[in-house]
C-alpha cells in the first residue's frame, strides 16, 4: 500500500494506491486506480463510505500528486464521465479545468430560496448569513428533494466578484474549503466571470465562461 496526506486550504485528502485506512479524520480519500503516463483514473470516497462524483480540491489534489511523481506541468484525472485537466500555476497553485457548472434550478425548499447547481456533483447554494451552515447544512442534505443527498453552501455576497462561504460536505460535514463548492456558489452568485470565493480555510479563484469552469488553489502533501 502507498499512501500520502495532502490538503488544499485544510480540507485534506488522503491519496492511496491499494488499500486504505480515514481513521485518522480526513475528509475524504483520493483511490488511485490507475494510473498511464500524465493519466490517472481515480475514485473520490467520503468518510461514510459513500462516493463523490466529483471534488475540486479532490481532483487538484490527484493532479499535484501525478505531477509530482511524474515532474510534468500537467496532469489528466478522470473521474466518473469527467477528465479534469489540472495544470500548475506557480507559487503552490494549480489550475483546473472542471467542466460544465449549470444553475440547474431555483427553489424555494424547507423554507429557503435555494440554488440548486450541478457541477457534475449536486451542490444547494443559501444566499445568507454563512454563520448558519450548521443549521441549514444538515438541513438541506438530507432533505427529501434530493434523493442522493447533497452539498451545501451558505454564501454572503461581498460585492461583484467576491463572496464569503461556509460549506456542509455531503457525507462529511463542514470542510474547511471545497473547490466543487467553489464552482457552485460562484455560478448561483454570478454566473459568468471571475469570482474569489473566501472559505474559512482560505481563498480559492473561480473563473466562469460560456458555463464552463476553472478553479485555481493549492495541494500541499502533508506526509
Amino acid at each position: 500500500m502507498t499512501s500520502s496526506l495532502w490538503h488544499a486550504h485544510g480540507n485534506r485528502y488522503l491519496v492511496a494506491e491499494g488499500e486504505y485506512d480515514l481513521a485518522d479524520g480526513p475528509d475524504g480519500a483520493v483511490e488511485v486506480l490507475s494510473v498511464d503516463g500524465d493519466s490517472m483514473d481515480i475514485a473520490i470516497v467520503n468518510p461514510d463510505g459513500s462516493h463523490a462524483e466529483m471534488s475540486g480540491n479532490g481532483t487538484r489534489i490527484a493532479g499535484a500528486w501525478l505531477m509530482e511523481r511524474t515532474g510534468h506541468d500537467v496532469a489528466h484525472v478522470r473521474v466518473g464521465p469527467r477528465v479534469v485537466e489540472v495544470r500548475r500555476a506557480g507559487d503552490g497553485l494549480y489550475e483546473s479545468d472542471l467542466g460544465a457548472a449549470k444553475v440547474v434550478a431555483r427553489e424555494r425548499i424547507a423554507g429557503l430560496d435555494v440554488a440548486v447547481v450541478d457541477v457534475g456533483n449536486p451542490h444547494a447554494v443559501v444566499v445568507g448569513d454563512p454563520g448558519d451552515i450548521l443549521l441549514i447544512g444538515p438541513l438541506l442534505e438530507t432533505h427529501p428533494r434530493f434523493l442522493d443527498r447533497t452539498n451545501v453552501q451558505v454564501v454572503r455576497v461581498d460585492g461583484p466578484g467576491e463572496v464569503t462561504a461556509r460549506v456542509w460536505e455531503r457525507g462529511v460535514g463542514e470542510t474547511t474549503a471545497s473547490g466543487s463548492s467553489a464552482v457552485a456558489v460562484a455560478a448561483a452568485t454570478h454566473g459568468e466571470g471571475d469570482v474569489l470565493v473566501h472559505f474559512p480555510g482560505g481563498d480559492l479563484r473561480v473563473r466562469l465562461d460560456g458555463g464552463r469552469a476553472t478553479l485555481t488553489g493549492p495541494a500541499v502533501r502533508v506526509e
